[in-house]
C-alpha cells in the first residue's frame, strides 16, 4: 500500500491563520508565521469550500478575489468543516483540539458526536478545552466579534471553537456587510466572518456545475461590497476550510453491500471521503486487513497508529477519538453508507480526503 499524503502543516496551514492575524494585531505569545502585516484591526473571512484549485479554475468570474495578494496554504485532516474551524479557532491541529472529523466517537460517552448538529450535550468546553485565539485576543483588550448566520449562535461547534468572540447573527449579504463594518469600528478589533453558501451549493450541485459558478460570483460580489465598507487601514484576510471534489454515482463504494467490512465493527463515522472505523477490542488487525483487501486502490486504509500523522500534533488523551481503522477515499471515489449517513452519502460534492483539490486552500490578503 502506498503511503497516503498528509497536510503540509510545517509550511503553512489553516491552523496558522488566526494566530498570525492576532499576532499582527499585537496579541502576545502567538507566532505570526504567515507574515501578516501589522495593523490595529483585521477581518478574517472564511469561505466554506473555496479550495485553491477551484478558485484558480474559475478565476475569470472572481475578479475581486483574484485582485488580492495570494498564496496557498494547506487545510487540515480531515479536510472538513469541524476539523478546519477547530484549527482556525484554536490555532492547533485536529490532533490537539480533538475535533477529528465530520463525526467521530467520543470514548468517554461511547457515542458518535456529529459537530455540525451539536447543541449542548456533551459540553463543548469539555470536548474542546483548548483556549481559542479569540479568547486570547479578547484578554489582550481587542474587541473581538464573529459574524455568522443566526442559527449557529448557540451551537456546540460555535461554543467549542469561537468562544471569546461576541457573536453577531447576520443572515443576508447586506446584514453580513453591515455587521462586519460595525465589528471593526473600534480601533483595536478583530472580526471573523463565515460564508457557507458556496459549500452547500457544491455539495448539492457539484463544483463543476453552473450553479456553483453562479454562487462563486455571489461570493466575489460580497467580498467587493465588504472591501468597500471597511476602513482602509483594516487588514483583510480571506481563507477557506477545505476544497471539494465531485463524485459520480459510479464511483461510490457502497459499504452496506459489502458484509465482510462490517465484521467486528462497532461504529462507522466520518464522512464518505474519510471514514473512522471503530472495532471490537482485539479485532483491529482483522478489520484492517478486510478493509484493505476489499477496497484495494480505491482508498488508503490505515491503522490508527499509521493515521496519527495526518492529524498533526496528537494529544495522547485524544488519540482514541481516531478510528481503530481509518479509510480515506482516493482519486474520485467515496465510501458511502445509507445506514450511517444517507443524506451525506448521496451528495455530489464531497470533501474530507487528501487530494490537492480538497487540501489546498487560499490565503488572500489586503
Amino acid at each position: 500500500m502506498s503511503l497516503a499524503p498528509a497536510p503540509d502543516y510545517a509550511s503553512g496551514s489553516l491552523a496558522d491563520v488566526m494566530p498570525s492575524v492576532a499576532a499582527a494585531l499585537g496579541v502576545p505569545g502567538l507566532d505570526n508565521s504567515l507574515g501578516i502585516e501589522p495593523s490595529d484591526r483585521a477581518v478574517v473571512l472564511l469561505i466554506d469550500g473555496l479550495g485553491s484549485e477551484l478558485l484558480q479554475g474559475a478565476a475569470d468570474i472572481a475578479p475581486t478575489l483574484m485582485s488580492l495578494q495570494s498564496r496557498r496554504l494547506s487545510s487540515v485532516f480531515p479536510s472538513t468543516t469541524p476539523a478546519g474551524l477547530g484549527s482556525l479557532g484554536t490555532g492547533s491541529t485536529p490532533g490537539v483540539h480533538g475535533l477529528v472529523g465530520a463525526s467521530f466517537l467520543l470514548p468517554e460517552t461511547g457515542k458518535v458526536l456529529h459537530p455540525l448538529s451539536w447543541v449542548d450535550d456533551p459540553n463543548p468546553i469539555a470536548v474542546q478545552p483548548e483556549p481559542t485565539v479569540f479568547e486570547l485576543a479578547s484578554a489582550h483588550g481587542l474587541a473581538v466579534r464573529a459574524v455568522s448566520p443566526s442559527a449557529y449562535a448557540n451551537s456546540g461547534l460555535t461554543r467549542a471553537v469561537l468562544r471569546g468572540a461576541e457573536y453577531r447573527g447576520a443572515d443576508t449579504v447586506d446584514a453580513r456587510v453591515h455587521e462586519t463594518a460595525l465589528a471593526v469600528v473600534d480601533r483595536h478589533s478583530l472580526a471573523y466572518v463565515y460564508w457557507g453558501e458556496l459549500d452547500k451549493c457544491g455539495h448539492v450541485h457539484g463544483v463543476a456545475s453552473e450553479r456553483w459558478r453562479e454562487e462563486l460570483i455571489n461570493v466575489d460580489a460580497f467580498v467587493e461590497q465588504l472591501l468597500g465598507r471597511l476602513p482602509k487601514d483594516c487588514r483583510v484576510v480571506l481563507t477557506a476550510d477545505h476544497g471539494m471534489v465531485d463524485v459520480s454515482v459510479d464511483s461510490r463504494v457502497d459499504l452496506d453491500a459489502l458484509p465482510v467490512l462490517w465484521d467486528s465493527v462497532m461504529h462507522l463515522a466520518g464522512e464518505p471521503r474519510a471514514r473512522h472505523i471503530y472495532v471490537r477490542v482485539g479485532a483491529e488487525a482483522e478489520v484492517l486487513a478486510a478493509w484493505r483487501e476489499t477496497l484495494g486502490d480505491r482508498a488508503w486504509v490505515m491503522s490508527r497508529s499509521e493515521a496519527e500523522r495526518l492529524f498533526g500534533d496528537m494529544d495522547d488523551m485524544l488519540v482514541d477519538r481516531v478510528g481503530d481503522v481509518v479509510a480515506v477515499a482516493r482519486d474520485g471515489w467515496s465510501l458511502v453508507s445509507d445506514r450511517t449517513d444517507s443524506f451525506v452519502s448521496a451528495l455530489i460534492g464531497q470533501h474530507g480526503g487528501l487530494s490537492l483539490q480538497e487540501l489546498a486552500i487560499p490565503l488572500l490578503t489586503r
